[in-house]
C-alpha cells in the first residue's frame, strides 16, 4: 500500500500527535485501547513520527484512556439508541467510528477542509460516513445534521484551542439547535491552559503543540451550566488504566473534587 505524505499547520499537526500516541498504545500486548486502524495509519503516513514526537511512552496510555472515555460515552448512546447519529466536531484522524460502529450508526465528521480531504485519502469508505469541510465556528455544518434521529455530538481535543467566547459559543449553539441531544467534550484546567501559553511544551524532535486558549475552572463551569437549554453538565470518569499511575493514583484522584478540577476532564452536557 502506497505511503501518503502529509503537510499540516501547527494546530492540525496535533492530529498526527494524538494518532501516533494511540498507535503506540495499541501496539502493546496489554493495550488499554484496541485501535488497529491507528496502527495502520501511522505505518502508511509518510511522516517522521518518532523523530518528531519522541517514543510516545510517557503520553500514549493517557491519550488512549481519553479516547476510550469518549468511546464508552458513544457506546452507551448507541446501546440506548442503535439508530442514532453521531456528529464528531474537529475529529482530525480519530478512528472512533471503526472502534464503536454497531452497524447502524450514521456518522458526520466536521473539520477543516484540508483535514477532511486527508481523512478521505486515508480512511476506509462507508455509506454511513459523511464529512463537512468547514470550521466548527461556521454555521454551515448545522444544516448537514439530520436531527430526525437522536443525536450525540462529540468534541475531542477541540474546544481548548478556541477563544473562551468561541468555546462557550459552540456549546450554546449545539444546545440551541439540537434539543434533547448530548455533547461529550474534553477540557483542560484553566491553570494548565495559561501555563502552555507562557511556556509551550516541546518534544525532543522540536514539535511544539499550540498553547491552549480555553480552560475550565469553577467560574467557567458555572457559565456552561447556565447556558440556555443545558439541563445538566457532568464529568465522566476516565477508565482505569495500567500501572500505578493510571491504574491507581489517577482513579483515586478523580474521586476528589479539588484534585479532579486540576486535571483534564471529559464532560457530558445534556440539552433540553
Amino acid at each position: 500500500m502506497e505511503n501518503v505524505a502529509v503537510t499540516l499547520d501547527a494546530v492540525s499537526e496535533t492530529l498526527l500527535w494524538t494518532l501516533y500516541h494511540r498507535a503506540v498504545e495499541a501496539r502493546r500486548d496489554d493495550a488499554v485501547l484496541d485501535d488497529p486502524l491507528a496502527v495502520e495509519l501511522v505505518e502508511r503516513i509518510d511522516y517522521p513520527f518518532e523523530e518528531r514526537f519522541g517514543s510516545g511512552a510517557a503520553l500514549s496510555q493517557w491519550q488512549a484512556l481519553r479516547a476510550k472515555c469518549f468511546d464508552r460515552a458513544v457506546r452507551r448512546f448507541l446501546a440506548a439508541r442503535p439508530d442514532g447519529r453521531v456528529v464528531a466536531l474537529g475529529e482530525g484522524l480519530e478512528t472512533q467510528f471503526w472502534r464503536v460502529d454497531n452497524g447502524h450508526v450514521h456518522w458526520l465528521t466536521v473539520d477543516l477542509p484540508g483535514v477532511v480531504e486527508l481523512r478521505r485519502r486515508l480512511l476506509p469508505d462507508d455509506e454511513r460516513l459523511r464529512a463537512v469541510g468547514c470550521s466548527v465556528l461556521d454555521d454551515r455544518w448545522l444544516g448537514e445534521v439530520d436531527a430526525s434521529s437522536p443525536v450525540l455530538l462529540t468534541a475531542q481535543g477541540l474546544l481548548m484551542y478556541l477563544a473562551p467566547d468561541e468555546a462557550r459559543g459552540v456549546v450554546a449553539t449545539c444546545a440551541e439547535r439540537f434539543r434533547g441531544a448530548r455533547l461529550v467534550f474534553d477540557a483542560v484546567p484553566r491553570w494548565l491552559a495559561e501555563r502552555t501559553r507562557r511556556s509551550p511544551l516541546t518534544t525532543p524532535g522540536g514539535f511544539s503543540p499550540p498553547g491552549w486558549t480555553w480552560g475550565l475552572d469553577r467560574v467557567e463551569e458555572r457559565r456552561l451550566d447556565a447556558l440556555a437549554h443545558v439541563s445538566d453538565l457532568r464529568r465522566l470518569r476516565l477508565p482505569r488504566g495500567r500501572g500505578a499511575a493510571h491504574g491507581l493514583l489517577l482513579p483515586l484522584a478523580s474521586r476528589t473534587p479539588v484534585v479532579r478540577r486540576a486535571l483534564l476532564s471529559v464532560l457530558l452536557a445534556v440539552f433540553e
